[in-house]
């Protein structure tokens, strides 16, 4: 990769049906949204894949440890914070982000219904609430490690510890953040929070999500801009317009790049019509339309779209990723980027040419083995580092797949199509070749 490769940007890591997005604000700071190390799938269609492993390679040093200035969960289903546990252990993260709806489920009935990451993750957002309250009480702040916010309101809030938390260690909608783990980043990124809403605070985990606008600032003064929206469906999400636009914080909607919600959900644009169908709700594409940039990107973190739509089938929903094509540019699914035979992560980066997606060529060169050992300890490429790491990820879930050892079911149905069979190809399936 040249020295002029891109140094801020976001990494959308090729794990099935699940997120894993890495924001590389520099090579200091690095922010992961959601986790699903596929070593830690339950289900037995997935690969054996190191997630946190490669992650943990990527990741800057600090006192000899890997260090994540923040570890954002935006809700606690298994394919948002699965190896968790194993990333707690592996890493110091700087700053945790949780919401309230853990404290529920998980004060509620004992964390039934929780998965074992997202208990740990419950366990470790308490301990940080009260080391933060025991520092405050010594009249000092919180060290790196300890720091925790808390993101949303709860009608419930004052039977939880974090209601006791300073106004500082607490956000929700309509707030912004510029500050990561200490470190003022104002000029560089900034994260505008849409979600949860109070009202939703007892709905199902998914309306519960942590949604929010990211933009990060070039040195040059280009910006990029990402929508995250977790889990959420077509209710919530308008809410989240309709209030935006009528508070005049338009700027907040605008977008390059969309992560569908729910994994290319059909429920972000239809709701059921009682009688087994569903009904198209264009109001919400209008408004994705309506805010999106010149180029703009949608994003799907889940497995290879299907070619039609069986009822009840899980996300991703073909109806849903033909509207999000009505759209936008390029509508691009994590596991068949460029092709579902040899996937490589979803690279979006910031620099003085704009905002834009990293070409497949770019990202084969960065899986390389000599610049993978190289890059986390060359200034200016952290982002590189990270798609090195998340590459190799792809390269082995493909791998994996191709021998038929393990795999998600429609790559492995994709990669016999693209071969005209399922036996082998003569020379191996990889990156840079």
């Amino acid at each position: 990769m040249s020295d002029d490769t891109p140094q801020m940007g976001a990494v959308f890591w090729p794990v099935g049906t699940g997120d894993s997005s890495t924001v590389v604000v520099s090579d200091e700071i690095v922010l992961q949204i959601d986790l699903h190390d596929l070593v830690k799938a339950d289900d037995d269609g997935n690969p054996e894949v190191p997630v946190v492993d490669r992650l943990v390679e990527a990741l800057p040093q600090v006192d000899g440890r890997p260090y994540l200035a923040v570890f954002a969960l935006t809700h606690a289903d298994k394919d948002h914070c699965l190896g968790f546990a194993d990333l707690l252990d592996k890493v110091e993260i700087g700053e945790l982000w949780a919401t309230p709806r853990l404290w529920r489920e998980y004060e509620g009935g004992d964390g039934e219904g929780l998965c074992e990451d997202a208990k740990v993750f419950q366990v470790e957002a308490e301990r940080r609430v009260a080391a933060v309250m025991d520092a405050v009480g010594d009249g000092r702040e919180p060290g790196s490690g300890d720091r925790v916010v808390v993101f949303g309101y709860d009608t419930d809030h004052d039977k939880h510890a974090y209601d006791e938390l300073p106004e500082e260690f607490k956000s929700g909608p309509g707030k912004s953040i510029t500050v990561l783990d200490g470190h003022d980043c104002f000029d560089r990124f900034e994260v505008f929070i849409h979600a949860p809403f109070a009202d939703d605070c007892a709905a199902a985990r998914n309306e519960t999500s942590l949604a929010m606008q990211v933009t990060l600032t070039d040195d040059s003064g280009q910006t990029g801009r990402l929508l995250l929206f977790g889990d959420l469906a077509y209710d919530t999400i308008m809410k989240i317009v309709d209030y935006s636009e009528y508070k005049k914080r338009e700027q907040y909607l605008a977008w390059d790049l969309l992560l569908a919600p729910h994994h290319c959900s059909k429920k972000v644009m239809y709701v059921p019509d009682g009688e087994g169908g569903d009904v198209f709700q264009m109001d919400v594409m209008n408004a994705f339309r309506r805010h999106a940039g010149d180029q703009p990107v949608v994003v799907s973190s889940s497995g290879v779209f299907p070619a039609t739509d069986n009822p009840g089938a899980n996300p991703p929903h073909r109806k849903a990723a033909n509207r999000y094509e009505e759209i936008a540019d390029e509508l691009i699914c994590t596991m068949a980027w460029p092709n579902a035979a040899a996937p490589v992560p979803v690279v979006f980066a910031i620099d003085a040419h704009g905002a834009r997606i990293v070409r497949e060529e770019t990202v084969e060169l960065a899986a390389s083995e000599a610049f993978t050992k190289a890059a986390p300890h060359v200034f200016g490429r952290r982002l590189a580092a990270v798609t090195a790491a998340a590459a190799i990820v792809a390269e082995t879930v493909v791998t994996q797949s191709a021998h038929g050892a393990t795999g998600p079911e429609r790559v492995r149905r994709a990669i016999a199509a693209d071969r005209g069979g399922d036996k082998a190809p003569e020379t191996v399936v990889g990156f840079g070749r």
